[in-house]
């Protein structure tokens, strides 16, 4: 038994709403164990036999659309691979910064992102690559109308991409192994 923790994207934003009751049960439906969800963005920590990661994302993002009603994208890890991005995050935590981390289902667009994105005004936000996911740190007076966070939203990223604060994270790691 293995313990995943499933990162949905544009839940309870932008007319997707999800109460987490219903998200912790439709992952019951599919025969996952100790389902806990963590805050209402979309977080759900659960047990599963499954080994397979690429059934598992499937098999999730199918029963989450047919539940639903919307197009699910879920970015789906392990316990030890979310510490271990938690622990490698490479900037000093700032009083007025939001610090994220990024993570992607599909490699290949982290790097896209990385490469194609502007030259950062490093007194407002910065970036960096890391082991499957991108480390962003923005200052919380620019946000999202950063030049960074205004690429990411963009649809070529949605469906394999995922940011969540670091403090909710900490909250996720919190959570009983």
């Amino acid at each position: 038994m293995t313990r995943y923790i499933a990162l949905l994207r544009g839940i309870n934003v932008g007319g997707i709403t999800i109460k987490m009751a219903a998200l912790a049960d439709t992952v019951r439906t599919l025969g996952h164990t100790d389902v806990k969800t963590v805050l209402a963005s979309g977080n759900v920590v659960f047990t599963s036999a499954e080994t397979d990661t690429a059934a598992l994302k499937s098999g999730l993002e199918r029963a989450l659309t047919d539940a639903f009603g919307y197009e699910a994208w879920v970015v789906l890890l392990g316990r030890t691979d979310l510490a271990a991005a938690v622990d490698a995050y490479p900037f000093d935590e700032r009083e007025d910064w939001h610090s994220y981390v990024m993570f992607g289902s599909d490699p290949a667009r982290l790097d896209e992102l990385m490469v194609a994105a502007p030259d950062l005004d490093p007194a407002d936000e910065r970036i960096q690559r890391g082991d499957a996911v991108l480390y962003w740190q923005v200052r919380r007076e620019v946000g999202i109308k950063s030049p960074f966070s205004t690429m990411a939203a963009k649809a070529r990223f949605k469906s394999s991409t995922t940011n969540r604060n670091l403090r909710t994270l900490h909250k996720i790691l919190d959570l009983p192994a």
